[in-house]
């Protein structure tokens, strides 16, 4: 039995109901109308009732009992340390490609963490292989209706799934998907392709199969990313997989190409995309922006190029000046991956007078690899291609490349590190507006 912990609060919104009260950062929950939250999930369902009675704990472990009177589903205010007040589920799956195994030791703790946790499929979008979920948590998922949820497929077929997974749970996918479809639920689903294991006619089979489920008023298979496999120089040697080569990439942007365009007709939609890295090493061009419809898989990469150029050239409408004056210059630091496709974001800053961006698309020497996407280039990778060369006023570093709310590299090597050892400036940026108001500010 997983101890429930009380959930642990980081911040109080200014102005917010829990404000008005007097909490604090350092506060904890630890009931709400008697029941003690699991999770941010419980926490808000709980907290959409008009009258709340809360146990709290304050930062010097004394206990307050709290009473709120507020209007229905108005928020209180607050946000914790974790979304999980009961501890993660983890992994009990043994896939070769997975990327934490594919890491060197001596990192940070959090680097090696394996979650296949259905909550934070479902409040993040984070990826889960539904091969865990004792009967209680399928419960909770149906009773409230924690839909939809992200699933890593990969296969369809039993004993390629347990060959991936190395899971012999692996092989009741099909039967799960019926479950979420008999009760009107929602999963959006990615396959990523192991060259010689579930690609071919098992990529076609796995594809046919979750379109199958794509169908009725709700359908139970939303839509499907296919994802090539991403290897590292630290991996296993004896994991049986290879790489992606052009031809590979090639190959499959056929094949899902063609089975999308049978799927369109079928269904009005493509439901299946192939993610922007397989255009990437095949050296091809990306697919017309309308094809990505809503861009239902953006966070797997599928649309995320053509989506960024599209935001910034409307960005730029609104706040790239005419000339900016002192003159400026920096350097704006990518994975090699998007090279070509960013060409024109880089054309239209250094169409600005005074203004000179010049962008320096990196391949990862730290993990092996000849493509890299702008996520995963390291502090190391940096400092191996950047040192000694004149960067300007500093380097415009995507935010992507850092722990999420903290200025760490995925090598651990600090932003602070790197800028001394550069002895350069360096300027995080989160999305386009960030970019353009830092060339220009």
């Amino acid at each position: 039995m997983t101890t429930i912990h009380p959930a642990k609060i980081t911040k109080v919104l200014p102005e917010s109901i829990a404000a008005e009260i007097g909490f604090d950062a350092g506060d904890a929950i630890v009931t709400i109308n008697g029941t003690p939250p699991r999770d941010l999930i419980d926490y808000q369902f709980l907290c959409a009732d008009e009258v709340l009675e809360l146990e709290v704990l304050d930062a010097t472990g004394k206990t307050h009992h709290i009473e709120i009177e507020k209007d229905y589903d108005d928020d209180l205010g607050l946000e914790f340390e974790t979304a999980l007040f009961d501890g993660l589920i983890q992994c009990n799956n043994r896939c070769p490609f997975c990327f934490i195994d594919q890491q060197p030791p001596g990192k940070r703790s959090s680097l090696y963490f394996k979650d296949d946790d259905y909550r934070l499929s479902f409040l993040y979008g984070s990826y889960l292989t539904l091969t865990n979920l004792p009967e209680k948590e399928w419960q909770r998922i149906e009773q409230m209706r924690l839909s939809p949820l992200y699933v890593s497929v990969h296969a369809t077929e039993p004993e390629v799934r347990i060959r991936l997974l190395k899971n012999n749970r692996a092989g009741q996918i099909l039967q799960q998907l019926k479950w979420f479809q008999e009760r009107r639920l929602q999963i959006h689903a990615q396959v990523v392709v192991c060259p010689g294991i579930n690609d071919g006619k098992h990529l076609e089979q796995t594809l046919r199969d979750l379109t199958s489920f794509h169908t009725g008023e709700i359908p139970a298979v939303a839509s499907i990313a296919v994802v090539p496999v991403g290897l590292t120089r630290f991996r296993p040697q004896e994991d049986e997989l290879t790489p992606v080569t052009r031809e590979k990439a090639q190959e499959v942007i056929s094949q899902v190409k063609l089975l999308s365009q049978e799927f369109r007709q079928k269904f009005g939609s493509s439901v299946a995309w192939l993610a922007d890295e397989w255009f990437l090493i095949a050296g091809e061009e990306l697919p017309s922006e309308a094809e990505y419809e809503e861009y239902p898989q953006i966070d797997n990469g599928v649309g995320s190029i053509r989506l960024f150029v599209k935001q910034f050239t409307h960005a730029a409408q609104e706040l790239l000046p005419p000339k900016v004056s002192p003159q400026r210059k920096l350097t704006w630091v990518v994975g090699n991956a998007v090279e070509k496709a960013f060409q024109p974001i880089v054309k239209q800053l250094n169409a600005v007078e005074g203004l000179e961006v010049n962008m320096r698309a990196l391949y990862s020497d730290y993990w092996g690899q000849n493509i890299s996407v702008t996520g995963l280039i390291t502090g190391h990778d940096l400092l191996f291609h950047l040192k000694g060369q004149d960067l300007g006023e500093g380097i415009l570093l995507p935010s992507v490349m850092l722990k999420h709310g903290e200025l760490l590299f995925l090598d651990d090597m600090t932003v602070e590190e790197v800028a001394r050892q550069l002895n350069t400036e360096i300027f995080p940026v989160a999305g386009v507006e960030d970019l353009i108001n830092t060339c220009i500010d």
